[in-house]
């Protein structure tokens, strides 16, 4: 390619609209997108392109802004390019870019988690949350010297062949068994149960608890809309997989540092003997980590067998930016702050909703995480109960708001979130404005 092309590649976007940028890009990727639920095809429409972000806002490539509440689906607490992060963003790029070998950047982030979470006595990072759960049982299955992984109905844990069995929210809406491409031999050995019923657990392990190598659970599902699980539910089940010398993995990717320091298992009093971490870690960055007892995290290369290897892991961005964003969040009690911010605007987008004429919404929320659904008679714990024709009430709600200028993830099975940035003011000027886009819908 010549340097004039190169030239004319960089600049090809500006004064185009999202419309023709999106038919360039599905010439060149497969549906136009690098993840599946950015293509719009659940709602409907054409995808945005934006071109900046800053707190609580995203500019599209126009020049129009958005408040956004996807967020990236969920690493930035502290909204887009908080000041103090990207000053050390900033100080970073003039450092080093990658190493690919040992630094100090990864061992100050890898201290700072262990001494917030008992459980965590080791971490690896690696590059992704689909890449910490795949070597998370791996360990499993290396420790226990068992085959099989049971799961749950509904939680997602990356796109690893042997999980991809009755997923999240990629295949939400259409279909939630499993992928093409995928061989029968890769998903013997994963077996998977709905939520919300130990019974059927007890009985699973009753019959086959001696070749399971590893329970894994989202302690609080967050990828198939909010599933908020009964406490007595997830203390029972790990309490059936210890006795049968299982162990235990929480898949806490989006809950871990989004819910509290010490994620769902510090505030249900759980200690798994594995867990997972993923994108607040890594302050916006691709980060993600496993962790776990010493016994089980030395069994990890080179301290043990289990191979596992990163040229990019533990990149310097990462593990600065990760720490940068952990150390304010400490510092200005963002979690209290958070969940009372997220308690007061789902109250009042329900209200909006339900003057929508769209019938009667209610909200799920946990923390600064939160999922609106027609309202139903009990609390939705399982795919199942999720209400027909959520999927295309969501849609109009979507565009509604997405006209006006707020940006939710692009699907009704995609959970919200809040960031430190969306103020008492932020918040207020977008259900100023959802009143407006949403009445009598």
């Amino acid at each position: 390619m010549s340097q004039h092309q190169t030239s004319l590649s960089a600049n090809s976007w500006k004064g185009k609209t999202s419309e023709e940028l999106f038919e360039r890009a599905k010439k060149v990727s497969p549906g136009g997108v690098h993840s599946p639920v950015r293509s719009f095809r659940s709602v409907g429409g054409t995808p945005v392109f934006f071109a900046s972000a800053n707190g609580a806002t995203l500019t599209d490539i126009s020049g129009k802004e958005y408040i956004d509440y996807c967020l990236s689906f969920g690493p930035l607490i502290l909204g887009h390019r908080d000041p103090e992060v990207e000053e050390v963003v900033r100080e970073t790029a003039g450092l080093a870019w990658s190493f690919g070998a040992t630094e100090p950047y990864s061992l100050e982030l890898a201290e700072f988690i262990t001494s917030q979470i008992p459980w965590a006595e080791k971490v690896r990072f690696v590059n992704s949350g689909t890449e910490a759960v795949m070597s998370a049982l791996r360990v499993a299955r290396a420790a226990t010297g068992r085959e099989k992984i049971l799961k749950f109905d509904g939680c997602y844990h990356g796109h690893l062949d042997a999980l991809l069995v009755k997923a999240g929210s990629g295949l939400a809406g259409e279909s939630s068994s499993d992928s093409a491409g995928i061989s029968a031999y890769a998903i013997a050995n994963t077996l998977v149960l709905p939520l919300d019923d130990e019974k059927n657990v007890e009985a699973l392990f009753a019959k086959e608890g001696k070749d399971i190598a590893a329970l894994i659970i989202e302690p609080l599902p967050a990828n198939y809309g909010l599933l908020i699980q009964r406490k007595e539910f997830i203390l029972k089940i790990v309490e059936i997989a210890k006795k049968h010398g299982t162990l235990v993995v929480f898949d806490e990717v989006i809950s871990g540092f989004r819910t509290g320091f010490q994620g769902m298992a510090g505030l249900l009093g759980i200690k798994p003997d594995l867990v997972t971490y993923g994108k607040i870690i890594g302050g916006g960055f691709p980060v993600g980590c496993y962790a776990g007892r010493n016994d089980l995290m030395d069994l990890v290369a080179p301290a043990g067998p289990v191979y596992q290897a990163g040229t990019l892991s533990a990149s310097p961005f990462g593990m600065r930016a990760g720490l940068a964003t952990l150390q304010k969040a400490q510092r200005e009690n963002v979690y209290s702050i958070l969940e009372k911010r997220t308690k007061t605007f789902t109250e009042e987008m329900v209200n909006i909703l339900n003057g929508s004429g769209l019938g009667e919404w209610e909200a799920v929320a946990h923390s600064s995480l939160f999922w609106f659904h027609k309202k139903t008679s009990e609390p939705i714990r399982t795919i199942e109960k999720i209400p027909e024709g959520h999927k295309e009430g969501f849609a109009k709600v979507f565009h509604a708001l997405l006209k006006n200028g707020i940006y939710l993830a692009p699907s009704g099975y995609e959970v919200g979130f809040l960031s430190f940035a969306h103020t008492d003011a932020v918040i207020s000027k977008t259900l100023e404005t959802a009143n407006k886009a949403l009445k009598n819908l």
